[in-house]
């Protein structure tokens, strides 16, 4: 069932820099792109920003597209700046690498490069060098997938990794069917849906991470919770709808529609981007 319908309340006076809904969208000769990012009804009810984050960008050099989904954490009490902190931080240092000539970014140091920023942002806003990461993840913990989809003449490579519960996911659109590339924790497969998330700035060693090749009738799908959640194993009315209208890239205000779409009892903010491969290179 959908959710109550009302009309959105204002963030507070301090927030202007995150508005509601964000929304991009492009193509380069071999991939395109669209993401979007909406605030919860939670959030739109309680005058609270919106807490997650999206970026993408091209590394001109190799055709590669670099890409951060972030989805700051609740009890941080300035979750909305780590996520996008952590977004800008990973786009950064992947591109970096990819001009040093890394096929494939080390994603240990980018996560411990945004895990990092994280920490010189609190120490800035705490006016204290000496921090203990409780005191870090207090102000901006918060969950990244960061990754590369490169050029290949075999199909697009995908490389990307994970901290926290965020999620990715291939998304068959011959038949609908999702496959998830991460440990799923609402699938048919989870016995208990947990909410314990361990988020930037900890950075595990090793860091989950996977890699798979985009074929033809695929897309790529990186998301927040917020989508992960209520999409569960793609089989229900959310899955549904999403394997419908993104079967073609739609256009980013349409992507941005579906993204916030309701659901009863799901309303966290909600974070989408998503990957095509284009069948015949054409300048966009």
């Amino acid at each position: 069932m959908p959710g109550p319908e009302f009309e959105a309340r204002p963030p507070g006076q301090d927030a202007f820099e995150f508005p509601d809904t964000e929304c991009d969208g492009w193509a380069t000769p071999l991939l395109t792109v669209r993401f979007a990012s909406v605030r919860g009804a939670k959030h739109r009810y309680y005058r609270q920003p919106r807490q997650d984050a999206a970026r993408a960008a091209v590394h001109e050099a190799t055709g590669s597209i670099v890409f951060a989904v972030a989805d700051g954490v609740s009890s941080a009490t300035n979750a909305e700046f780590g996520a996008v902190e952590a977004c800008g931080s990973a786009l950064e240092r992947m591109l970096q690498l990819l001009t040093q000539g890394q096929e494939s970014p080390d994603f240990q140091d980018v996560a411990q490069l945004a895990a990092e920023r994280l920490r010189q942002l609190a120490q800035w806003r705490l006016h204290k060098m000496e921090l203990e990461p409780a005191e870090v993840a207090g102000l901006y913990a918060t969950t990244l997938v960061a990754g590369v989809v490169r050029p290949d003449p075999a199909g697009p490579v995908v490389d990307l990794c994970r901290i926290g519960d965020s999620g990715a996911w291939l998304l068959d659109r011959s038949t609908g069917r999702y496959q998830e590339l991460f440990d799923s924790k609402t699938g048919s497969d989870a016995l208990l849906v947990s909410n314990e998330v361990s988020p930037l700035p900890h950075v595990p060693d090793p860091l989950p991470r996977t890699s798979t090749r985009l074929a033809p009738h695929e897309a790529l799908l990186v998301g927040t919770d917020g989508f992960g959640d209520p999409l569960g194993d793609g089989d229900g009315q959310v899955g549904s709808l999403f394997a419908r209208h993104l079967a073609e890239p739609p256009t980013p205000l349409w992507f941005a529609h579906l993204v916030d779409f309701t659901r009863e009892t799901f309303d966290d903010d909600r974070t989408l981007l998503a990957i095509w491969p284009r069948t015949t290179a054409a300048s966009p």
